[in-house]
């Protein structure tokens, strides 16, 4: 990133942080002294995470840029949706979720050890336990062992995608596979989120078609695989009933994707 673009995306961040968290001055302050944790309050949600760049970007994408279009794509639900959300990090959307439906229930899977003590917190600090089920387990195809890489300090960048970078160590965490999440919550998903840095191709691609009869809509960042391409998933879960409605391309091979069994209303 050139000189240029780290000003003005520095000046983004800043302008974000001061009119979307309550506590903005402080969490600027906390970011320029180096504190170890950062606390962020958006109106009665108070999210705790570790003060480290790649840490940081899913409280923004979730609070101040709205990445998964919420309101937009969970219109339609009622007061009591229930939510999966594989890759839930330190727990920003499922705290978003629960605290925008009063009646949701979420089952929350974050395999990383250090950051799912975070979701852990945030869920329990929040007052969420009775609503939000933490699994500190990865989601795959089947259940056993899941080899992925760690970055630490609650990295974004967890997963088998970076496998081998500079920096990620290699850990051995429990799966559980998507049939048995599915099954667990009640064969009933009113929305599924999916972040799983690559592993989304293994989780969709090689579960069992009648599975997903009972997900309504299914809304995942996608991964520049090697080996895979983004056609592979949509062409999938257009077979399971979940056609494309939205798609945004960040990258080749990475971006953001929306499937729905309903008719949704383009995106103003």
């Amino acid at each position: 990133m050139s000189i240029v673009r780290r000003g003005r995306f520095a000046l983004l961040r800043t302008r974000q942080t001061l009119s979307v968290f309550d506590n903005g001055w402080d969490v600027l302050r906390r970011i320029a002294v180096g504190g170890d944790e950062l606390v962020y309050r958006v109106g009665p949600v108070q999210i705790t995470g570790p003060n480290a760049p790649g840490a940081r970007v899913p409280v923004y994408e979730v609070f101040a840029e709205d990445e998964y279009g919420m309101d937009w794509f969970a219109q339609g639900l009622g007061e009591a949706p229930s939510l999966v959300d594989i890759g839930a990090h330190i727990g920003c959307f499922s705290i978003a979720f629960a605290t925008r439906f009063s009646g949701a229930t979420v089952d929350a899977f974050e395999p990383t050890p250090s950051t799912g003590s975070f979701l852990q917190r945030n869920v329990d600090d929040n007052g969420l336990a009775d609503r939000v089920r933490v699994h500190r387990e990865a989601v795959s195809a089947s259940a056993g062992v899941l080899v992925m890489a760690d970055n630490g300090a609650g990295s974004g960048h967890n997963g088998v995608l970076h496998l081998g970078e500079a920096g990620a160590v290699s850990i051995e965490v429990p799966c559980v596979g998507l049939a048995s999440v599915l099954a667990s919550a009640g064969d009933r998903v009113d929305i599924m989120k999916m972040d799983a840095e690559g592993a989304e191709y293994d989780v969709i691609l090689n579960s069992p078609p009648e599975r997903w009869a009972g997900v309504r809509r299914l809304v995942m960042e996608y991964h520049p695989l090697p080996g895979h391409s983004f056609d592979e998933l949509e062409t999938y879960l257009a077979d399971v009933g979940l056609p494309l409605v939205r798609r945004d391309r960040y990258a080749d091979g990475l971006g953001l994707a929306w499937f729905s069994r309903d008719e949704l209303p383009p995106v103003d």
